[in-house]
Order: structure tokens, then sequence, then C-alpha cells
């Protein structure tokens, strides 16, 4: 039975580092990365003795699989950059993709130390995020974000590929989006809900037929040819800082096809043209395509 990497299931946390690496293309760094993934499920398995809460996640982006393995999760392929007028998603992939997460900070920098120690000079770091749970469950816009995530064992059947040599893995899409509240805040809340398609405080999503056709839930509220719900499992935080803020966010699927659905049917539109009026209020800055496998896969790298 293959065992996913515990960090694609878990629940979320208090608090985040993301990492993003390109490494050198040489042997001695394709050595280093291949024994850092190796030592990945030694790293998870410590931190599950101690019961702190931690989860070291990584991935392999589209670009720099075929440099770990001569074989490739089926439909592994490069981020869908769109774009239409002011609404983008641009491709921005990098090579390793880190996720680090507990409910103490304390714990997520030892563990971003003992990353950076282990990889050395043999990556280029590319971009630091630091992720923290807002309030409630909120995003910086002030609205409850992940709502229609997968609860239970259900989350695992959304996230993880069913069989095969990549059983227990995932495919792994991270989009970093930043966030213009200057102007979000001089909406009335009356026009922020709409754009959501749900209420602010306490988060009542409106009925199907009083959406308009740009709200964010109803861009993203998809059905398949069966009618079923098509679902992505979403690890996504807010960052920020003095000069910038933001959503990192995070979709883990068996298959990267309800992401680009999603993605598309927000910045593209439906048949109507009629896209995501959130879009004009936050703006994608990168987006990357990763793998990430199983623990049984990295133990025998």
């Amino acid at each position: 039975m293959s065992i996913p990497q515990p960090g694609i299931i878990a629940e979320s946390s208090q608090h985040a580092i993301y990492l993003s690496y390109n490494v050198k293309r040489n042997s001695e760094a394709l050595s280093s990365v291949k024994a850092f993934l190796k030592n990945v499920p030694v790293i998870q398995s410590r931190l599950d003795s101690l019961g702190n809460g931690a989860f070291l996640t990584v991935a392999v982006g589209s670009v720099y699989w075929h440099q770990i393995s001569t074989t490739q999760p089926a439909e592994l392929t490069a981020f869908p950059a769109l774009e239409n007028g002011i609404r983008v998603a641009p491709s921005t992939p990098t090579d390793l993709y880190v996720s680090i997460r507990s409910d103490s900070v304390d714990i997520n920098m030892d563990l971003m130390a003992e990353v950076q120690n282990t990889l050395g000079s043999n990556v280029t770091l590319i971009e630091e995020i630091r992720g923290f749970r807002y309030h409630d469950m909120r995003d910086l816009t002030g609205f409850v974000d992940g709502t229609e995530n997968p609860e239970g064992d259900h989350r695992a059947e959304v996230a993880l590929v069913g069989e095969g040599e990549f059983a227990g893995g995932s495919y792994l899409h991270v989009q970093r989006y930043e966030h213009d509240l200057e102007s979000w805040g001089s909406l009335p809340v009356s026009e922020q809900e709409k754009t959501y398609g749900r209420t602010k405080q306490d988060n009542v999503e409106f009925a199907s037929a009083d959406k308009s056709p740009h709200a964010h839930t109803k861009r993203t509220s998809l059905k398949d040819e069966n009618g079923q719900s098509i679902e992505i499992l979403r690890h996504s935080m807010p960052y920020g800082d003095a000069h910038r803020k933001g959503l990192v966010f995070i979709s883990f699927g068996a298959s990267p096809v309800p992401f680009t659905k999603m993605l598309t049917s927000m910045v593209m539109g439906d048949e109507h043209g009629d896209a995501d009026n959130l879009l004009l209020f936050t703006r994608a800055v990168t987006g990357s395509a990763y793998f990430a496998p199983s623990i049984n896969w990295l133990e025998q790298l």
C-alpha cells in the first residue's frame, strides 16, 4: 500500500513556510537533491515521533522531474498559463517545492534551517513565503477561505493518485496572489459579497440563482459531465508584510484536470465570457506545477 506524504492530507496548521528552489545542473547537485528527497520520510517520521504536528512536504517541478527519474507521472505537465486582460495566471516554473507547516513558528524555523543546510549551495532559493492562519480561517479580504474543501476520508480520494507506480502521490499547483486591499476595502460590503457569492460575516453562500455569473463561487463551483462536483484539496494560506499582502494558493489533486478547469473558469470565464471578478482585486504573480510523490516512492529513489 502506498503511503502519501502526511502533510498532503493533514488538516491546516497555524503557520507555514513555503520554499521554491531551482537546482544547479551538475551531478553533485543532482545527487544532493536525490539524497534530500530520499531522506524526507526519515525527517517526517522523526517529526511524527515528537508529536509536534509538523509536516514537511516536498514536490518536484514538471520541468525538473526527468532529472530525477526515467518514469514520470502520467499527467504531469507545465502550469497552464492563462491571460484575459487584467485577469492573469502566469507560469513561473521552479524545480523543487518545500512546504513546512506546524502550529509553531520556531519548529518551522528549525525545519527550514535543516532543509537549507542539507541542500546548501546545490540549489538557488527562488522564493520564501511565510503563511499564517488569519482569524477563523479567513483570507485577508475578510472572507472565509477553503469552504468547499473535502473532509474526512474524502480528502485522500480527491488529492491522491489511486493506482500505479505513482499511487499515493499528488499533483500540486501553487500560485502566489498579491491583493489590492486598498481597492477591495473601498467596496461596500454588499459589493464584496456579490464578488464572492457569499456573505462576509457569517459565511453563508448565496443560492445559485442569486449569484452573479462573475462571482468567485460561481466560477469555481463546477460539475463534470456526470453532474458530479469537480474538487481539489486546498492548503492555501494568507501571507503579508508591510509591502505586500495576499494568498498562497495551494491545490492538491489526484489529477491536474480539476485545478486547470477551475483556473480556466476563473480567468477565461464560461461560454459567455463571464470571468471571476475577484481577479480584479487580486493578481497571480507566480504559478508552478509539481508532483508530490508518495513516501514509498521517495524511499526507493
